[in-house]
Parts: structure tokens; sequence; C-alpha cells
């Protein structure tokens, strides 16, 4: 499963000021059970805006996480604030299916 979700750096803020902490809260995070990693990625012509993409064994245990929020992980996400605005993209499955490009025989 996976959690997206954009971030748009407010003025006077760096993506690298809002990445330092998504950094700490992802460590504590992804100590939880079911997590599978997170990405943040800047948007191409726009550094102000990021994607961000958590990565879950299932909808179940990412609920289990939330429902139960870490003390510390609440006081960075807090920290935060004053450097972004978060605009939830939704909560998606594994593909049903990954079309790859055929690999050419030629070498």
């Amino acid at each position: 499963m996976k959690y997206i979700f954009e971030v748009h750096i407010r003025d006077g803020y760096t993506a690298e000021d809002y990445a330092d902490a998504w950094v700490r809260a992802s460590e504590l995070i992804q100590q939880a059970p079911g997590a599978r990693g997170t990405e943040l990625h800047r948007k191409i012509g726009d550094p102000r805006t990021l994607i961000a993409i958590a990565h879950w064994e299932s909808k179940a245990r990412r609920d289990a996480m939330e429902a139960k929020p870490s003390p510390r992980v609440k006081a960075i996400i807090q920290s935060a604030a004053p450097f972004c605005e978060i605009r939830v993209i939704g909560e998606f499955e594994e593909p049903e299916w990954v079309v790859m490009p055929a690999r050419s025989q030629e070498a």
C-alpha cells in the first residue's frame, strides 16, 4: 500500500528545511510494524513542491500506526508545520500489474 501526499513549501523556507523534519520523523515511523520505506521527491521545475510516498505492508498497518501516534513523531510534524502545506493525494493499493518495456536483445 502506498500513502501519497504533496508538500508545498512556504515562502521563507526551503525543501531542505522540510526534508530535515521528514527524515527525523520517517526514521521513527519506519520502526512501526508494516512500514516499508519512504521517498521524498522534488517536482521538476518547481523546487517548492515535493511529493512524499510512504510504503506500507497494508492499510491496516498504517492505520494502526496512526491510531497510536508517537509523541516524538507528533512533535516533529508540528515543528515542520510552519514550513509547508500538506495535501493528501490518497492511499493506493500495490499495482495489479506492472508494465515494463521489453529489453533490447541487441548488445
